[in-house]
């Protein structure tokens, strides 16, 4: 048997319910995936093989501690403007489609999906599956394939997660088992009230309306905990609370920011904002240009808003500027397009490294790399060798700037504005040292190097868990004796 954990709408908590559940079986030594069939993120990761998948089914990999495989992500869809998306299948670019092409496609893709489903299935025997958004779209039954149709095909029991701390908890969970279709709302065995802040014994009466209204337990009420795990999409950036006290980093966040889980690290140890285009970028001690679906609209925007005359005054200033993967791209002199990224024609990049982007055709590069960072001081000396993946169209030709890692990316001749295709970068401590390091420094403040992580926030996640949601019941309903 498999579970299946829907929630009442995006970001309720399915994702870190079902790294928490994953990791609660295997600790129990039962073998366990995670899957989700249709994911829509431009936060994403690449696998040992090359592959592209939602960075949250890699969180949940980790969790279940197996190696991420694109079967636990089949379908990814990233958003690129205009009501079009990238379709990721399998791992791979499959074409770009505006929504209502993508529809007709639905039942291919579940087709594929379902698939991937009895891979995982025959390899692991328990897979933990989780849907999209809200399980209750009723004008998408028909073409639903991460929730409904999906529900429909597996026909393993559903837990369904709600958010109290949106409000409307009774509405959410009642009129979400309601409005499920007939043939869906039986498989419902339980819901997972998330995000409690309180007194969970004022919820007491609360718990049992809610079973005598649904008609099914409730698994439990977890308390919201804030725990150094990846984000999954763009919503989480609402939730990014800066730092009062440190050095200031400033991350443009651009229209089509993806990947901005390269700086959950720094934004442990620093004051990171996430700075809309067109806002100043007086104060801050450091500004990234992070990853993009469309790097050349993205820097349009950019450049309508003003920021581009706002990045060479804080240059002149000796602030440092990092470009990451489109952030980079935007940091040459021009960026060359075929047509594959956006309209034919050539573009004025931002002027700051001498390299010149080209894209000439749909492939993306996608692979996990290891590199050294060039000795040119004062960041890139001090970081050694990193790790990270690479997630991207368009191919960068060197001009006079130097590389800034073996075999990618350009520095400045001061070594203050650098980029970098690789991912991932400041998740290594030695890069987020570094950077940390010298910006302290320079505000004449004293910095501790970050430590090597204590403990695994896997664990703490289930641990969590575990004491606020009855785990045997879950357990049981996956047919495995404890």
């Amino acid at each position: 048997m498999s579970l299946f954990v829907v929630g009442t709408a995006s970001h309720v908590g399915k994702s870190v319910t079902v790294a928490a559940i994953c990791r609660s079986l295997v600790r129990r030594g039962i073998p366990v995936a995670p899957f989700k069939s249709q994911n829509m993120s431009l936060n994403s990761y690449v696998t040992s093989r090359g592959g592209e998948i939602g960075m949250a089914q890699a969180m949940q990999a980790f969790a279940a501690r197996v190696a991420p495989h694109t079967d636990m992500n089949p379908v990814l869809l990233k958003p690129k403007g205009d009501c079009i998306s990238q379709v990721v299948l399998h791992g791979r670019p499959y074409k770009d489609v505006p929504i209502t092409e993508y529809y007709r496609e639905t039942p291919q893709l579940l087709e594929e999906a379902v698939s991937a489903y009895a891979r995982l299935k025959e390899e692991f025997g328990e897979v933990i599956v989780e849907g999209a958004g809200g399980a209750a779209e009723v004008n998408l039954y028909d073409r639903d394939i991460a929730n409904t149709l999906l529900a429909e095909r597996l026909r393993i029991p559903l837990i369904l997660v709600a958010d109290i701390e949106r409000g409307g908890v009774f509405a959410q969970v009642y009129g979400t088992i309601q409005l499920l279709p007939d043939s869906v709302r039986p498989l419902v065995k339980g819901v997972i009230i998330n995000k409690f802040r309180g007194d969970p014994a004022i919820f007491e009466p609360g718990i049992r309306k809610i079973e005598e209204l649904c008609g099914v337990p409730v698994l439990g009420v977890v308390p919201y905990v804030s725990l150094p795990l990846p984000s999954e999409d763009s919503l989480s950036i609402g939730d990014k609370k800066a730092a009062t006290t440190g050095v200031r980093i400033a991350v443009i966040r651009l229209p089509r920011i993806a990947n901005f889980t390269d700086f959950e690290l720094l934004e442990q140890y620093s004051s990171v904002e996430y700075v809309d285009p067109g806002r100043s970028l007086a104060g801050f001690d450091c500004v990234i240009i992070p990853g993009t679906k469309n790097t050349i609209e993205d820097l349009a925007a950019l450049k309508a808003a003003g920021t581009d005359r706002e990045l060479c005054r804080v240059r002149k200033q000796g602030i440092p500027i990092i470009g990451i993967c489109g952030g980079y791209q935007m940091l040459g002199t021009h960026l060359v397009d075929a047509g594959f990224e956006s309209a034919v024609g050539t573009y004025d990049g931002l002027g700051l490294l001498d390299c010149i982007t080209h894209f000439t055709s749909y492939d993306k590069k996608t692979t996990q790399v290891t590199r050294s960072a060039s000795p040119v001081p004062p960041l890139l000396s001090a970081m050694g060798t990193v790790t990270g993946y690479e997630i991207h169209m368009g191919v960068t030709a060197p001009g006079s700037s130097g590389e800034a890692f073996n075999g990618d990316g350009r520095v400045s001749d001061d070594g203050l504005v650098f980029g970098t295709y690789m991912h991932g970068l400041f998740q290594n401590l030695s890069a987020a040292n570094a950077l940390l390091s010298y910006l302290h420094e320079k505000r004449g403040m004293t910095f501790e190097p970050i430590p090597e992580l204590a403990g695994d926030p896997y664990d703490a996640l289930a641990d969590h868990f575990e004491q606020h949601v009855d785990m045997e019941r879950i357990v049981s309903l996956l047919g495995v004796p404890e």
